[in-house]
């Protein structure tokens, strides 16, 4: 007998085998599963022979299934959550679900599974000891440019999710901010048929998708080496002041932009800087 709680349970992000034994169990069991998409989930259910009755429950209706959902817990009936592949409420539908039947009083439990940038991570050779998932960015235009300006000084690993018709046009524009030697790790489609994991410098991986149509299909993880730490030592009392000044009014990055423009040292630096200054 499964205790009545609202289960986050993840699913195979390609490979079905990837659905573990409590899972299966988990869906099996409750009385009611909130998909995503309900067509997609059934291939899933059918798949494993799982009849629980599903309803929908994505970006669109999400706020109006809360209630719904609650009435369902408080009458002894347990809900599981899913998306359409990976761990719901990572770059997917959930959230206010979550948050709603928590504020009710009710348990959440989370079966854990498949979350395509941990899995991408693992694989890439880049540092995973710091690391920040940044989902995906802006469509088009200045908001993505800003978008990657706001990660580029940053010295951990960054993560992004990116769809096939805009790769291409992303890793472009992560190169002209984070510069085209910063390394960087291409996945694709995990676990699938196709899977592909490309190491390079962003440079060298717009090259390889631009010469290859095949690998500007599927679902995309792209990780970039987070930027170098800088050398802060050698920075005057002056400029340090000047700076502590700065970052009391305004953001770490405006900060470290203006006193740039007066000092002519490196922006990078002295967001480093400003960083040390904040955390005292």
């Amino acid at each position: 007998m499964l205790d009545v709680a609202l289960y986050i349970v993840a699913t195979p992000i390609g490979n079905l085998s990837d659905l573990s034994p409590r899972a299966i169990e988990t869906l099996s069991r409750v009385g009611l599963i909130a998909a995503e998409d309900t067509r997609h989930s059934q291939r899933l259910l059918t798949h494993f022979n799982i009849n629980t009755r599903q309803i929908s429950v994505h970006d669109h209706n999400e706020r109006q299934r809360v209630d719904m959902i609650l009435q369902h817990l408080e009458e002894g009936t347990s809900v599981a959550l899913i998306s359409d592949a990976g761990t719901p409420v990572i770059s997917d539908p959930g959230y206010v679900l979550v948050k709603g039947v928590r504020e009710a009083g009710h348990r959440v439990i989370p079966v854990p599974g498949c979350v395509a940038f941990i899995t991408a991570l693992c694989a890439s050779g880049l540092p995973a000891t710091s690391f920040a998932f940044q989902g995906f960015a802006p469509p088009k235009g200045r908001a993505r440019e800003q978008f990657f300006e706001a990660c580029a000084d940053d010295t951990k690993t960054q993560i992004f999710y990116e769809s096939c018709h805009r790769i291409q046009a992303s890793l472009e524009v992560m190169a002209s901010v984070f510069g085209g030697d910063r390394p960087a790790c291409v996945a694709r489609e995990l676990t699938k048929t196709y899977e592909t994991i490309k190491h390079g410098t962003l440079a060298e991986l717009i090259e390889w998708v631009a010469a290859d149509a095949n690998q500007r299909k599927g679902e995309f993880v792209v990780i970039v080496q987070g930027a170098p730490a800088q050398d802060t030592s050698e920075i005057d009392a002056k400029t340090l002041s000047m700076l502590s000044v700065m970052i009391e009014e305004l953001p770490l990055k405006q900060a470290a932009g203006l006193v740039a423009k007066i000092t002519g040292i490196k922006k990078n630096t002295l967001y480093q800087a400003a960083l040390e200054l904040k955390e005292g």
